[in-house]
């Protein structure tokens, strides 16, 4: 009976070992998810209130602000999921990757993450002949927008590093 419970307890640890390290995953998912989509965000508003600027629209900093959150909130339920999933997609064929090419992740998740949000605009275009995003209308917007892709990719790596460099740190004190 002892060894039954001793059985549970460990199975019970191990459980919780696991939960937390999906959790934290998940976390450094949703930051890197916030940092492409905010940035590609941002920059296609503020490449809107140019083109605004441009035509002689005076925009003031307080308008800039103010326009850019609203895009901010806005796009939140049309751009937001997409990034999400295709950072989810590009991520997951990384992680594949870093199985045999591990000393490259630092390249690869921000290279996936660039390259997921230029495939969304490609595919959109393709697929539908349309560009919601005006700023990837232009061979520079697109750029901008998968530099975007490629700071969420970064944030990935970085903080996923951090995690794994924490979890080595504590193991080493068990020793």
């Amino acid at each position: 009976m002892l060894a039954l419970r001793l059985g549970m307890i460990a199975n019970m640890a191990e459980s919780i070992s696991i939960i937390r390290f999906l959790g934290i995953r998940l976390g450094i998912y949703l930051a890197s998810v916030g940092v492409a989509y905010v940035l590609a965000t941002m920059t296609a508003s503020q490449s809107v209130i140019a083109r605004l600027g441009g035509m002689g629209v005076d925009v003031s900093f307080a308008d800039r602000v103010s326009m850019t959150l609203h895009d901010l909130a806005g796009m939140a339920g049309m751009f937001l999921p997409i990034v999400a999933f295709a950072l989810l997609l590009a991520f997951l064929v990384t992680a594949l990757l870093c199985r045999w090419l591990g000393a490259w992740r630092w390249v690869l998740y921000p290279l996936a993450g660039g390259v997921a949000l230029i495939c969304i605009h490609v595919a959109l275009n393709l697929a539908f002949q349309i560009t919601p995003i005006a700023v990837a209308r232009s061979p520079l917007g697109l750029l901008v927008q998968g530099l975007s892709g490629a700071a969420g990719g970064y944030t990935y790596v970085a903080l996923l590093q951090r995690f794994r460099r924490r979890k080595t740190d504590v193991s080493k004190v068990g020793v």
